[in-house]
């Protein structure tokens, strides 16, 4: 048995100070103020030192990890985010990839995925085939702007199978009921996120029942449908705002610039708590910075130089949402590892209680890193 004592552990939506935790075959067994709970004879220690103790972060959105993209190097990018406590993460392949390029990229990353090699790939973000042409980093490079057609698309969601755990889409598009429905033939539990579009509410509420119950990177790649000249529109944010089911995806960079730290404020008010995820969206695009952008460090272009992505890890992005909207610690983590592994049904992680995975990792109050373990076991 494990025994990791002098912690403060982080809890689902309270902090237990000056603490400890037991870990068995890669399983939380216990925890508890270490002034009331034993330690049995013979366990392992490990002396937290008075860092946080929280359930590992899960990235359901990220296509990259140190320069490295999930489609071509799958295990340096694993390893770049596990190195940085995301101990669960969604490979994401992207709409400007061809039918061939995405079925040779499923198996590239299957071919390590769970192994020694990437230990923490949990699955795949699909983001595309069937989006919105208007939006998104390098969106002239769309190969997928014909009509939505089963005899495209068949076979990469047959293939990607039930490893394929979220499907980014765009409800306008015509024929997109069809896909939703083989895709959840092949995965029942899949679930599908609007995603660079410029839907409706009707639209995208008429897909809810089926599963759609995330906004890709909330408040980006969307578009507006005003009635009239003068008014705002309402359109995919609006939507997600509105309806309670739906979890709002957040890119939190440095600056507020993905999102203003405004609108993080809002959102989550609007929101409330249990209904945000916040994603990295890392990315490898080295397209020019525009003028206006000097100095930024965190945020990508494409060759157009129009935002692309980030360099962001979670735990970074963490650290830019507490700062950005006062989000505490324990804040921190519901947001980065409970809402996301109960958006996807991951219940056997995402926070700390007895029989969940001892997924776990030491940060300081700003979230700096300091030890990360995956069932029970330090990387």
């Amino acid at each position: 048995m494990l025994a990791i004592i002098n912690a403060e552990l982080v809890m689902k939506d309270h902090l237990i100070p000056e603490a400890v935790l037991f870990v068995e075959d890669g399983v939380i067994t216990g925890f508890g103020e270490m002034r009331n709970t034993p330690i049995p004879e013979g366990c392992e220690i490990i002396d937290a030192q008075g860092a946080y103790v929280g359930p590992g972060l899960i990235d359901i959105h990220t296509h990259a990890g140190d320069g490295a993209w999930f489609f071509d190097q799958p295990s340096e990018a694993a390893l770049a985010n596990l190195r940085h406590g995301t101990t669960s993460v969604l490979a994401v392949l992207y709409f400007n990839h061809s039918k061939e390029e995405w079925l040779k990229e499923i198996d590239t990353v299957r071919a390590v995925m769970g192994t020694e090699k990437a230990p923490n790939i949990a699955g795949f973000y699909m983001e595309g085939p069937y989006m919105n042409p208007k939006f998104g980093a390098d969106r002239e490079n769309n190969p997928w702007k014909a009509p939505v057609s089963r005899d495209d698309y068949l076979e990469i969601v047959e293939k990607a199978g039930t490893d394929a755990k979220v499907w980014a889409l765009a409800p306008e598009r015509e024929g997109i009921l069809d896909f939703v429905l083989d895709a959840k033939k092949a995965n029942p539990n899949v679930r599908f996120t609007v995603g660079h579009s410029e839907a409706s509410p009707a639209q995208i509420e008429a897909l809810m029942p089926y599963g759609l119950c995330i906004g890709t990177h909330h408040t980006n790649a969307t578009g507006d449908l005003p009635k009239y000249p003068e008014c705002r529109g309402v359109c995919v944010d609006e939507t997600v705002n509105y309806n309670k089911d739906i979890w709002a995806e957040i890119i939190s960079d440095s600056r507020g610039i993905h999102v203003d730290p405004y609108m993080q404020r809002l959102v989550r008010k609007i929101k409330g708590d249990d209904r945000i995820i916040l994603i990295s969206d890392a990315c490898v695009f080295d397209g020019p910075v525009p003028p206006g952008y000097e100095g930024v460090t965190d945020i990508l272009f494409d060759h157009a130089g129009e935002i692309a992505g980030s360099k962001l890890t979670l735990d970074v992005a963490c650290r830019n949402f507490m700062k950005h909207t006062g989000a505490s610690i324990v804040d921190a983590f519901k947001f980065a590892s409970l809402n996301p592994a109960t958006c996807l049904g991951m219940t056997d992680r995402g926070q700390i209680a007895a029989g969940k995975r001892a997924d776990l990792i030491f940060v300081d109050h700003k979230m700096n890193v300091k030890k990360v373990l995956l069932g029970g076991k330090e990387q």
